[in-house]
């Protein structure tokens, strides 16, 4: 006699081990998010330290400099080139760039702990030189870089998102802006909102910031500020700093293009060391002229204007972004986010002298904005992380009305994205001539139809 079947439906033992690998990928990657804001912290431990080191060696003579700067200049290329070929620079392009390949042997040319390790060392030496380098821009390349070493046991379809989450998480780490690093994830690395991507970020960005706040506590980058712009006449300074900003920005992201892409690459390709010793020489220069203030990532000469603590050369803006130029073009690790921020709290203390009503606080904030717009052309993030790190609400809409204008102007002077246009280094033929090593470009290898494994993560 047959038995009576049920309608019941049976538990499916296919779903239950889809659910457990769903959570074991999810535990992964926010343990992954955990190791991206440990690095971050461990990067923001050791910058301070190598930059006293330079200090105490200009304490003996402030002529030092023209010897140690080029050498470690030059220096730092030498391994930036040999022995981590794809570090130099801020490792935003890199990222961009490895999001677009579609091999993991391709990517991890771009991103690796190797290379992570090696962003860490170098830069350290970079600063320890004098360099007018940050070290928030190499935080997304280290994320990045952690987050791909932990996405060799996920899914084919979450390695680029892993690559999204991990930068956004160094940022939002690294400035302690969880906010500014989501929205810099979505604005800059991957630009587009998808619903799979979004949420691998938030999680990253929230394990990283539970690291931070578990090590540095809840703090504010530049400390709190409560000032503000009245509605009036002190307006006249949002285009007009805007615009200034904008200008300066988009002049220096052009430089730096030019640099990297264009004709004078055939001339410092040749003789790379030498070249960055030359920069490291002009780097000493600036210092000189600027009484040693615009060494290093300008944190502390940023944080003075911000809060009137201190008075600073008036070329200390100038003489800034000069440095920052010169160390950007040199090819060694070292990020734009910091010194792209002091040299706008420069310019915003330049700009006081004409409108001396207006706090000088509040003018920095606005200088700030606008030069990291004019540089990086992500208004949002630039509006959104000057506010966090200074938690100063009541300057929002002259902040995003400063970022808008900033934008619109830097993009007069250079149409694309610094960080985009950078990327394509890495995926040409150029990129052989980067890693000075003789080994195929990321982008070769990608068009190598042999190679190419598309399963669905890009």
């Amino acid at each position: 006699m047959p038995m009576p079947t049920s309608n019941r439906p049976i538990p499916s033992i296919g779903r239950s081990q889809t659910a457990f690998k769903r959570l074991m990928h999810r535990t992964l990657f926010l343990m992954g998010g955990l190791c991206v804001g440990g690095a971050a912290m461990l990067m923001a431990a050791l910058a301070e330290p190598a930059q006293m080191i330079f200090h105490r060696i200009l304490e003996l003579t402030p002529y030092a400099a023209f010897i140690v700067t080029p050498s470690i200049f030059g220096f730092c290329a030498f391994l930036a080139r040999k022995a981590f070929p794809n570090s130099q620079g801020s490792g935003i392009p890199q990222v961009i760039a490895a999001t677009e390949l579609h091999d993991s042997e391709d990517r991890s040319a771009l991103v690796s702990l190797k290379i992570a390790a090696g962003k860490v060392i170098v830069m350290m030496l970079g600063l320890a030189g004098g360099a007018s380098i940050g070290r928030e821009g190499p935080t997304v390349q280290v994320g990045a870089s952690i987050m791909a070493a932990f996405g060799r046991w996920a899914p084919a379809g979450y390695q680029v998102g892993l690559l999204l989450a991990g930068g956004a998480a160094g940022i939002a780490a690294a400035f302690n802006t969880p906010l500014a690093g989501i929205v810099f994830g979505i604005e800059e690395l991957s630009q587009s909102f998808e619903a799979r991507t979004s949420g691998l970020i938030i999680g990253c960005v929230i394990a990283a910031g539970i690291t931070s706040l578990a090590i540095m506590g809840d703090y504010a980058y530049f400390g709190s500020t409560a000032e503000t712009l009245p509605l009036g006449r002190s307006w006249l300074i949002v285009p007009l700093c805007g615009i200034a900003g904008g200008l300066a920005g988009g002049l220096f992201s052009r430089i730096v293009i030019a640099f990297s892409t264009g004709l004078p690459r055939a001339f410092t390709k040749r003789r790379p060391i030498a070249f960055a010793m030359a920069c490291g020489f002009c780097v000493a220069l600036c210092g000189f002229a600027s009484a040693d203030t615009v060494y290093g990532t300008g944190y502390a000469e940023a944080r003075s204007i911000v809060h009137a603590t201190a008075t600073l050369p008036a070329s200390f803006g100038a003489l800034k972004l000069l440095s920052t130029l010169f160390s950007s073009i040199s090819g060694i690790p070292g990020g734009l986010f910091a010194p792209s921020l002091a040299v706008g709290a420069g310019l915003g203390a330049d700009l006081h002298i004409l409108f001396q009503s207006v706090p000088i606080g509040a003018l920095a904030l606005l200088g700030m904005v606008a030069y990291l717009t004019g540089v990086v052309q992500t208004p949002i993030t630039s509006f959104v992380i000057v506010a966090e790190m200074t938690q100063n609400h009541a300057m929002i809409i002259p902040l995003m009305a400063t970022a808008l204008i900033a934008n619109t102007t830097s993009k007069l002077v250079c149409p694309e994205s610094i960080y985009r246009a950078l990327s394509q280094v890495f995926l040409t033929p150029a990129a052989d001539e980067a890693a000075g090593d003789g080994s195929p470009s990321p982008s070769r290898m990608a068009q190598d139809p042999q190679k190419q494994n598309f399963g669905g993560g890009s």
